[in-house]
């Protein structure tokens, strides 16, 4: 691999005007079919085959009055103002001004008041309004959505607390708002820090946007085809600018240390991508391979958030080893290491170390103070994991200063908190076993009894008659367990049911969900946890021809992924810090997150690994010192290595301040689980025990070597072909000289 890397990048090298005008002109060409078709996300968050799922599909079918999409629906949250009700006269009539207003809108069906309505609180303080529209939710368009957010301007002056419910969203989902460039720009700085260079700064950052851009727009373009959730945009958008960064950070060091050998630019860049880039490419598609293996959980959605991520990552590998050396062609010296920025020299302080660093002699003179620190820390921050609860955010997760947040609030104060848990309940019968009314009656009242349900509505039948609906309100909302346990209640009800009377109770509605949801992503973690495990090993086998070194990665790789979720546990769902952190409440963890983090981090940590211990390899191989293999992976690859995942930490954190629970809870449980596997894991504990095995750290049965093929992920046979290149070049010049002399 790392031979056709070289050639790859001496050919971009070569051609670097048609390798840039090619890839700026392909970007164009994608920007240009997103912008025509424009995107069409999926919000479906059901998973086919659980019980929830079948019977919101029994809902639709037999108890949806129309064929046509349900037209999506504004609800208007009202408060009176202090000692008045929503039918004081002049409430009454600020409200009817504001609905006027609303009418005006053509798209608008209809506009039914809390009068109509009849849902006035206890004390009449608090209704809705529902506005009706002729189109379903994602439809509604902006106009119709600025005319609402104008009206109730009215209603709020007026004394009355007007906030926003239902299924048109008003707070949308952003990407590329000012928290991700914050992370860009700390980004930027690690950046030129490292290069002492704030030109070869933005290389890396200039060269993730071409990717992510190409990569972003792609998925654009498949909402138009596939069932893919908005937020999947968030992740691959976080996790591609991550990785670009990244991945044109290692192969620009590269380059400019072989510009500091004395190499000619040309061969520089030839070098840096049979070298670097083999690096890149080995650890992006693990990434690939990890995101990918996410479909292992079965979960629609989640499923195509793994494959939108690896889009991105799949582009940040090819603008990697195309279009950074053809970039680096065209800069050349003007980004190498003798163009030193002399404030950022002195700002760094750099001290050249002949053969260590500081950190490394810290490590290999203390292996098991280091060792037996790390793993006690990163076993002490896991211990919350042991009671993690999953759940899916709602709008009681948003911020207080979204209005759907007030909204859930104030209904919650109205009705109580079972308002937002409400459960539907389809009674299936045979119609031949029996008087079905009496059974239906009976059965209402065995629900009624259950623990924790507030109010149970009568029983409504479907026009056959063997299917009756009922809707029950519990007295917790949908994230408490009490809630949980209600739904798990009534499925043992059913299953009693369903051997006595031949009566089968089907349980929907968004707890429901969840809790099929948060079952679903439990049943596939130990698969999934297991392949990932399994696949990591065989894998670094390959790369550094070694039992112990992939056992300790794997191992090293757990202990990260336990900290991270003991600390997502401890903060998001325990409430601690949440303040810091800029959490509005605490919540159950997000369904599908550990999946992720297992599928995503492991993709980084393996990144890690390969950059720091191929280093150590290649020295381990001529030297055959095992020290001093340490110490020059920590010199030569320690730094870069750092500043990897320091970048990672400031994009993954610029998501994790942005407004949205779902982006915040991924932007968050990534930020620290590179604080964790990259500066606890790969920095400290492997370095600590690779010096504890000595040189059994690179043991492998002589069998097994000779089976396993040479990947060459150090680009061991580039140096031959650039030595043997460089004699053939030698001997055609000397040939020259004597052929001149010859000819004198």
């Amino acid at each position: 691999m790392a031979n056709y890397l070289y050639k790859l990048g001496k050919w971009a090298e070569n051609h670097k005007k048609k390798v840039i005008g090619g890839t700026i002109g392909i970007l164009i060409i994608i920007a240009i079919a997103a912008l025509s078709l424009g995107p069409s996300f999926s919000e479906d968050m059901s998973i086919p085959g659980t019980e929830s799922a079948q019977a919101g599909k029994i809902l639709e079918k037999e108890f949806q009055t129309s064929k046509e999409p349900t037209p999506g629906t504004v609800n208007l949250v009202l408060k009176a103002p202090k000692n008045q009700t929503l039918e004081s006269k002049e409430v009454v009539d600020g409200i009817n001004q504001t609905l006027d207003e609303i009418k005006k809108d053509k798209s608008v069906v209809s506009v039914a008041t809390p009068a109509e309505l009849g849902n006035f609180n206890e004390n009449k303080q608090i209704g809705y309004v529902v506005v009706t529209y002729d189109v379903p939710a994602n439809k509604v368009t902006e106009k119709s959505k600025e005319i609402i957010l104008d009206s109730i301007e009215e209603t709020r002056d007026a004394g009355i607390q007007t906030e926003l419910a239902g299924t048109v969203a008003f707070s949308e989902l952003e990407i590329g708002g000012i928290t991700e460039v914050i992370g860009v720009v700390i980004a930027f700085v690690i950046l030129a820090i490292t290069f002492t260079s704030f030109l070869a700064a933005g290389m890396p950052i200039i060269t993730a946007v071409v990717g992510l851009g190409m990569g972003i727009l792609a998925i654009l373009i498949g909402t138009n085809y596939l069932d893919i959730p908005s937020f999947a945009l968030s992740l691959a958008a976080m996790l591609g600018l991550a990785v670009g960064i990244d991945y044109a950070l290692f192969i620009i060091s590269r380059f400019r240390q072989e510009l500091s050998k004395g190499h000619s630019l040309q061969e520089a860049v030839a070098i840096a991508n049979g070298t670097a880039g083999s690096a890149v490419v080995f650890a992006g598609l693990t990434v690939i391979v990890a995101l990918l293996g996410l479909a292992v959980a079965k979960i629609p959605f989640l499923t195509m958030m793994g494959i939108s991520a690896a889009i991105c990552v799949l582009f940040a590998i090819f603008i990697a080893v195309i279009f950074v050396p053809a970039i680096l062609g065209v800069m050349g010296d003007k980004i190498g290491p003798s163009r030193k920025n002399k404030f950022l020299e002195r700002l760094t302080n750099k001290r050249k170390r002949n053969e260590s660093s500081k950190w490394g002699d810290i490590v290999t003179k203390r292996p098991w103070t280091v060792t037996i620190l790390g793993v006690l820390v990163l076993i002490i921050v896991s211990i919350p994991f042991f009671h993690m609860q999953l759940g899916l955010p709602d709008n009681g997760t948003k911020s207080k200063e979204t209005t759907e947040r007030r909204a859930y609030d104030l209904l919650s104060e109205a009705y109580g908190p079972g308002y937002h848990s409400s459960l539907v309940i389809l009674a299936k019968t045979d119609k031949n076993s029996g008087d079905i009314q009496q059974k239906i009656n009976e059965v209402t009242e065995e629900l009624g009894e259950l623990s924790n349900v507030d109010s149970v509505s009568p029983p409504i039948p479907n026009k056959s008659g063997n299917i009756y609906m009922i809707s029950i309100t519990p007295k917790t909302g949908p994230n408490d367990i009490e809630t949980n346990d209600l739904v798990h209640s009534i499925r043992e009800l059913s299953d009693k049911l369903t051997n006595k009377d031949q009566l089968e109770l089907l349980v929907t509605g968004s707890t429901a969900v969840n809790i099929d949801i948060s079952k679903k992503v439990n049943d596939a973690l130990p698969l999934f946890a297991s392949l990932i495990v399994g696949f990591a090993f065989v894998l670094l086998v390959l790369v550094f021809r070694s039992i112990l070194v992939p056992l300790k990665a794997v191992l090293g790789f757990l202990l990260s992924l336990g900290a991270t979720l003991g600390f997502v546990v401890f903060v998001i769902q325990d409430g601690n810090l949440i303040n810091l952190f800029g959490f509005p409440t605490e919540s159950p963890v997000l369904a599908f997150l550990p999946v992720i983090v297992i599928g995503i981090l492991f993709g980084l940590a393996m990144d890690y690994e390969v950059f720091l211990v191929s280093r150590m390899r290649e020295e381990f191989t001529h030297s055959k010192d095992a020290k001093k293999a340490i110490l020059a992976g920590l010199k030569d690859s320690g730094g870069v290595v750092t500043a990897a995942g320091l970048i990672m930490v400031s994009v993954f954190t610029g998501f994790m301040l942005a407004p949205d629970p779902i982006i915040k809870s991924m932007g968050f449980a990534l930020t620290f689980g590179i604080v964790f596997d990259a500066f606890i894991v790969r920095m400290a504990i492997v370095p600590a025990v690779m010096t504890l095995m000595g040189k059994a750290a690179w043991y492998i049965p002589s069998w097994m070597d000779k089976i396993l093929p040479n990947i060459d992920v150090e680009g061991t046979t580039i140096q031959t072909e650039v030595a043997e290149e460089k004699n053939t070049n030698n001997k055609k010049y000397s040939n020259l000289v004597k052929e001149g002399r010859m000819s004198e």
